[in-house]
């Protein structure tokens, strides 16, 4: 790639939240960003807030076919795609006694299967051009088996395990692999948690903020870090925490608690500030 062509970056479930803020800031950072994410006008409308560097595509990551279609079209209107981060999910809160089985299904489909279908056509591309980018947004959920969230944690274990399992595979290659695992976030998604009593441990800790998120991300692929934590100083706990069933029993019911609590005055203040 001729090196006076600015750097093209797809983002995936980008409409909103973690990949909004990212889009946000790689533009600011001299990107050209395509927004892709299931929602359409959610995508245009993120595209038209940060102006011309921005572009907008429907992509329903569960279909290779509209991959590879919406793959065609960036390399045809710019010629090469320097980073692809693949942040779009979905969550399906509850106990899993309570969950259907089609919602779990939906889970592990969008979040563990849609990532590794876009990584894989990606990485084709990524090859054939010779240099790219693959950044993972898993969570912190890929090292805890989190209650409420069974088959959203299940789906995060998939996926770092098939992230690293194909870095190692591509160390050879050209292509640069990054997996970044947020803390809980102030996104639609957490607002959505926050709906379900069975989330209360989701609200023990501190969140933080999409575009907290998004400036660590963005700092990682321009380090090539292999992976990023938020907060930075969880991440050797929760890798020793996540192995130890007898551990994780005691902080979840010690922590549940106090998320209870947490989630209680949560509740409260988003009814007194709709008044």
């Amino acid at each position: 790639m001729s090196r006076n062509k600015s750097k093209v970056m797809l983002i995936t479930g980008a409409a909103s939240g973690i990949g909004a803020a990212t889009a946000r800031q790689a533009t600011e950072a001299g990107y050209k960003v395509i927004i892709a994410d299931i929602n359409e006008a959610g995508a245009n409308a993120a595209a038209a807030s940060i102006g011309p560097a921005g572009s907008a595509k429907r992509l329903d990551i569960c279909s290779p076919a509209n991959w590879e279609t919406v793959l065609d079209e960036i390399f045809a209107e710019h010629g090469h795609l320097d980073v692809l981060i693949n942040n779009a999910a979905t969550v399906h809160t509850g106990f899993a006694r309570d969950v259907p089985i089609a919602k779990h299904q939906h889970t592990m489909d969008t979040n563990f299967m849609g990532a590794a279908t876009g990584m894989l056509a990606a990485l084709a591309r990524f090859k054939a051009q010779g240099f790219g980018h693959i950044t993972t947004i898993c969570s912190m959920n890929g090292f805890m088996p989190f209650p409420g969230l069974a088959s959203y944690a299940a789906a995060k274990h998939a996926l770092r395990a098939f992230h690293h399992a194909v870095a190692i595979e591509e160390r050879n290659s050209p292509v640069i692999f990054t997996i970044v695992y947020p803390t809980a976030t102030e996104t639609p998604m957490l607002e959505k948690e926050a709906e379900d009593d069975a989330m209360a441990l989701a609200f023990a800790g501190n969140s933080v903020t999409p575009d907290h998120v998004a400036a660590i991300i963005l700092k990682a692929i321009k380090r090539k870090s292999l992976e990023a934590y938020i907060p930075a100083e969880r991440g050797k706990f929760v890798r020793r925490i996540g192995v130890n069933p007898r551990g994780l029993k005691a902080l979840f019911e010690r922590n549940e608690i106090i998320g209870a609590e947490r989630l209680k005055a949560r509740r409260a203040a988003t009814a007194q500030a709709k008044k």
